[in-house]
């Protein structure tokens, strides 16, 4: 027990005085009686010992009731370290990311903290909190209750870790102030649970679904192309087996195009293929049916009318496996003799190819650097009787090292670099069995470039840096039988499609995506990025024959796009929310060392209430004075002897 003003106590030492006037008013003169008087003595003797016990108990009382009234002005109570602190911090977190959107007890989970947290604070104070994508710090509670009940989910999402650095942030500097974090997720698995300091303490409310299963279209990708017909293959997954099948549906714009069902009883797995025309470009949604989370039920995907791209090959050697190559209405397809070439094309083209030229002349070395600074692609393949001082004077300034001696060496083509973008969606498993090409004589390199073929021995076959790509090796039939090989169309064909960044059938949200648009603006035009509600100007770099765009934080929202200049529109194209809430995966917030766990909001507001309460004991003291004054009335009064 405490006390609000201590130095009231002081006043029970006079307590001593009426103890002290008691005392001496018991002190008698001792009288011997005579013999005929004994009876008479022993009356007064009773009636005195009677009078003497009267006189101690109302003693008693009035000391109790003076006690007690003077601790009753001292105001004692009793209270924790928490509720005497009274410089406190609070700062809440609440998850809005997908996830939240799960069907709880009572309701959606993120629905229904926020009408938990909006009954639970108290207005007139102040407080910080924070979403995975707001931040509020020290702002009046009625303003925080409109703002929390106003919170939308996202697509972003915090780690614990994330969490706690950034509550860390937004407490003071005071070291004697009781700083408190209220942790409100569903603590979706992402990473482990951070160890905690001992700057502030976290008060942890799980919210917990009634089901983790959870439906969801997990990608689309084109799988192969026949005349203006391009199918597409939609994987859905499902969280386990389950009983019903799930319709899918695919959109052009709001047409309904196509719809099957997918039976998820036996496997939770799934793949539906459509066909799709792509004569004039398709402006495509895939959607399905399911109670889980709801943002992973929609998938945007772009099909733009094709465009073709220009590829021009100068030659020195046989170019028969180039014009097989691109001689399709994907490409514009130019070759031209080394020693009759127009310098005038060069910027015109999106990729070029070198085809084991003996000589680099500078003038043609000059080009082909502005070419590449431009946004172009370039691929050397070497000949045999190379001039190694030109080709050095190429290669080293793009970044793909030198070249030194020729090696007359039989050596296969073995590893490929599976990874690179070259290769991505070329290989359904990585394959390490198949008959590899080989080459009879090859160049060293001294380079760190990046490899996409290496020999037997590990050494580089191609390299590439940014753009351009460099073969260590001539590829003429004479010296290697890599043109036959099935390794030359998705390298060379991969080459040339990726020289325009060509967009992809959609992007991810919250991530860096770059593709380009084939189109030429003057210096002071510019590409927005725009939808029926809103529009973006995208960072843009304009290069002789097309635009690179790139795209980082915005659009936010998932959806269809369109690529304008001015008002005219040019591509399409669709960014979708990652699909990493989609699998329903929890930790067990319990397990957190020095995190303390609550079932509710409610009843984590209530235990904070409990534990700032300060128990006051005055009012008792003043009844326990009164009583003991009724007490010393009702002791005069009624006891007589």
């Amino acid at each position: 027990m405490q006390f609000k003003h201590p130095e009231l106590l002081y006043a029970l030492l006079l307590l001593l005085i009426p103890i002290i006037i008691h005392l001496f008013q018991l002190r008698r003169f001792q009288k011997v009686a005579f013999t005929n008087v004994a009876f008479l003595k022993k009356v007064s003797v009773q009636t005195r010992k009677s009078s003497q016990i009267k006189k101690w108990l109302t003693l008693f009382m009035r000391l109790g009731a003076f006690a007690a009234i003077i601790l009753a002005f001292a105001q004692p109570f009793s209270a924790s370290k928490t509720a005497l602190n009274t410089t406190k911090e609070t700062v809440i977190y609440l998850d809005n990311s997908f996830s939240a959107d799960a069907k709880g007890a009572n309701g959606p989970l993120l629905e229904r903290a926020k009408q938990d947290l909006y009954g639970q604070l108290i207005n007139g104070e102040k407080i910080s909190w924070f979403t995975n994508n707001t931040t509020r710090k020290n702002i009046a509670v009625k303003n925080a209750k409109e703002e929390i009940l106003k919170t939308s989910l996202t697509s972003k999402q915090l780690t614990p870790n994330e969490v706690v650095l950034k509550a860390e942030k937004m407490f003071s500097e005071n070291k004697n102030s009781d700083k408190r974090l209220i942790y409100i997720s569903d603590f979706q698995q992402k990473e482990a649970f951070p160890s905690l300091g001992e700057n502030f303490r976290i008060d942890a409310v799980q919210l917990k679904p009634i089901s983790e299963n959870n439906i969801s279209i997990d990608s689309i990708s084109a799988t192969s192309k026949n005349g203006n017909n391009i199918s597409v293959k939609v994987n859905v997954s499902s969280g386990k087996v389950i009983e019903n099948t799930v319709a899918i549906a695919i959109y052009n714009g709001s047409e309904l195009i196509a719809k099957t069902a997918m039976d998820f009883s036996e496997n939770t797995s799934q793949q539906a293929i459509f066909d799709i025309d792509n004569t004039i470009g398709f402006n495509g949604k895939v959607q399905i049916t399911d109670s889980g989370l709801n943002y992973d039920n929609t998938l945007f995907f772009s099909l733009n009318k094709p465009t073709q791209l220009k590829v021009l090959s100068v030659n020195n050697s046989s170019s028969n496996f180039l014009q097989r190559l691109f001689n399709s209405e994907e490409f514009s397809y130019t070759q031209q003799d080394n020693r009759n070439l127009d310098f005038s094309k060069i910027s015109e083209q999106d990729c070029i190819i070198l085809n084991e030229l003996d000589n680099i002349p500078t003038p043609l070395t000059e080009a082909l650097k502005s070419f590449v600074s431009n946004g172009g692609s370039l691929t050397i393949i070497p000949s045999a009787n190379v001039d190694i001082n030109s080709y050095n004077n190429l290669i080293s300034p793009l970044g793909l090292g030198k070249i030194t001696e020729l090696n007359k060496q039989e050596k296969k083509i073995t590893q490929i670099v599976f990874d690179h973008p070259i290769y991505n969606d070329v290989f359904e498993t990585r394959v390490v069995n198949f008959q590899f090409p080989k080459v009879n004589t090859y160049y060293n390199s001294i380079t760190r470039a990046t490899p996409i073929l290496k020999f037997e021995d590990g050494k580089p076959f191609i390299i590439t840096s940014g753009n351009t790509y460099l073969v260590t090796a001539p590829i003429n039939t004479a010296n290697s039988n890599f043109t036959s090989s099935p390794l030359i169309v998705p390298t060379f064909y991969n080459i040339a499609r990726q020289s325009l960044q060509l967009s992809k059938l959609y992007f991810n949200l919250n991530k860096t995506n770059k593709f380009a648009v084939p189109i030429t603006i003057s210096q002071d035009e510019i590409l927005s990025i725009k939808d029926s509600i809103s529009s973006y100007i995208p960072l843009q770099q304009a290069k002789s024959n097309k635009v690179l765009i790139t795209t980082t934080d915005t659009p936010e929202i998932a959806g269809n796009y369109q690529i304008t200049k001015n008002t005219i529109a040019l591509e399409n194209v669709s960014y979708n929310y990652p699909r990493d809430e989609s699998v329903l995966t929890y930790l067990d917030a319990s397990t957190w060392e020095n995190v303390t766990t609550h079932t509710s909001i409610n009843e984590l507001f209530t235990s904070i209430e409990a534990e700032n309460n300060i128990s006051e004991f005055w009012k008792w003291f003043v009844i326990l004075g009164l009583l003991f004054l009724v007490a010393e009335m009702l002791l005069l009064k009624f006891y007589k002897r």
